[in-house]
């Protein structure tokens, strides 16, 4: 029988706080460098993106644990029309904070002409949805998403059918929102269903990274602000990540750490699992050959000697029983982490973020530039290859050519010719999208 996915953690007094000196703890505050949210994309300086005909304020169509959020979205009519008449609903994703919706833009819409300029030279109202808090709950934005789709019906003239769908997290808000609104009997008038590198299956952030980022904050706790964690700890990573921990202490099983994640599948699966009215389209950042980045299990990526200290995380090691992921030393370990079960995720091919090297950065270390990036949604997981979320890790490095339809929960999917960054505009992927709303 496999070895069931797990971390295990040792100390020298039950807590890292407890097995460090007052000095000690400074060291290591003092290594890992700078404050702030870890893992969140960094800020645009500058962006360029036209000013929308409409602005929408959307509040959740229901609460979600009794609590209703908001968000906005941003109307561009197509060249030559004079209102909403085929309405194209694209969603933001994960992120820590607000939406920015003129980032969005700008990122989507980069060269020339770009990808939501072409929409709209093809007569597509293109909508661009954000929420005011991007790390709440799947359940809750997706209210906002059911929002702005009802308000886009509300808002059209004639009765051409919408186009739904978003990037990333977005991506699952959409597919949460269009099935539960069948689940209750409401026609959500959308023909077709997109996601973009969206982690349909999960995602994943470094095991090592999570635990260094919940160990600074409880050697540094924040003040005036949010904590390296905050992101982490957010009720859409819990839902969202294939791995998860609770603490840099924590041992016991990643898959299923968090009630938030085992939680939401059910619900996923209590509306429907994907809607059923709209051919449904998926786009992977990753390359579907099978092939990841050059990232050896185990290889260390930060080996830092700060004497007395030693600081070491590791790429994942690929399964096996106790496998060594980090440590910190003060001659003597104070605390070391190893996996069992665990595949390689870090090089399976996906859409890849510079979680390493947003880290080396943060903490001042060098970093090769190999190392810098690593996988966060596997392809296999962004064309929803069909399998169980909580046991699907097996798959990670499949060859996707010629796969069986039967084979995803999708009517259709194309992958990137590389390994590109998570959400990044390709044109391979943007041509094969446009080729599919070309009918439309």
């Amino acid at each position: 029988m496999a070895q069931a996915p797990r971390i295990d953690v040792e100390t020298r007094a039950g807590t890292v706080r407890g097995s460090l000196t007052e000095e000690q703890a400074e060291r290591i505050t003092d290594a890992l460098g700078q404050q702030g949210v870890w893992f969140a994309a960094p800020r645009p300086d500058a962006v360029k993106a036209p000013r929308p005909v409409h602005v929408w304020d959307l509040v959740g169509d229901q609460p979600h644990q009794g609590r209703t959020v908001t968000g906005r979205a941003a109307v561009h009519l197509a060249h030559g029309h004079a209102a909403l008449t085929r309405p194209l609903i694209f969603a933001d994703g994960f992120d820590y904070g607000p939406s920015d919706l003129d980032a969005m833009w700008s990122r989507f819409d980069a060269g020339a002409p770009g990808f939501l300029d072409r929409l709209r030279a093809m007569g597509i109202d293109v909508i661009l949805l954000g929420f005011d808090e991007r790390q709440t709950h799947i359940q809750a934005n997706a209210a906002v998403a059911a929002a702005c789709v009802r308000r886009a019906i509300q808002e059209r003239r004639g009765d051409l059918p919408l186009v739904v769908g978003g990037v990333s997290l977005g991506g699952m808000i959409t597919r949460y929102a269009l099935a539960r609104l069948e689940s209750e009997g409401f026609d959500h008038q959308t023909d077709k269903y997109f996601s973009y590198d969206t982690p349909h299956l999960g995602a994943w952030i470094p095991l090592v990274l999570q635990q260094l980022a919940y160990l600074d904050e409880s050697l540094r706790p924040p003040s005036g602000g949010p904590g390296q964690a905050e992101l982490i700890r957010s009720p859409a990573a819990q839902q969202l990540l294939w791995g998860w921990v609770e603490g840099e202490d924590y041992s016991g099983p990643v898959t299923t750490a968090s009630r938030l994640r085992t939680d939401f599948l059910d619900d996923l699966r209590r509306v429907g699992w994907f809607p059923m009215r709209p051919y449904k389209l998926g786009l992977a950042n990753g390359a579907g050959d099978g092939a990841g980045p050059d990232l050896p299990p185990g290889t260390p990526v930060f080996d830092l000697h700060h004497d007395p200290l030693q600081l070491t995380a590791r790429i994942q090691p690929d399964r096996g029983e106790l496998e060594s992921l980090g440590a910190v030393k003060f001659g003597a370990p104070v605390w070391t982490s190893a996996t069992s079960g665990v595949p390689a995720f870090d090089g399976a091919p996906g859409g890849r973020l510079d979680f390493w090297g947003r880290v080396a950065d943060a903490i001042g270390l060098p970093v090769q530039e190999g190392f810098r990036s690593s996988c966060f949604v596997p392809t296999v997981s962004a064309i929803a290859l069909a399998r169980d979320p909580l046991q699907w890790q097996a798959d990670l490095y499949k060859n996707l050519a010629d796969l069986p339809k039967d084979e995803t929960f999708l009517d259709a999917f194309c992958c990137d010719t590389g390994n590109s960054a998570h959400g990044e505009v390709s044109q391979v992927l943007i041509d094969w999208l446009l080729e599919q709303l070309a009918g439309w």
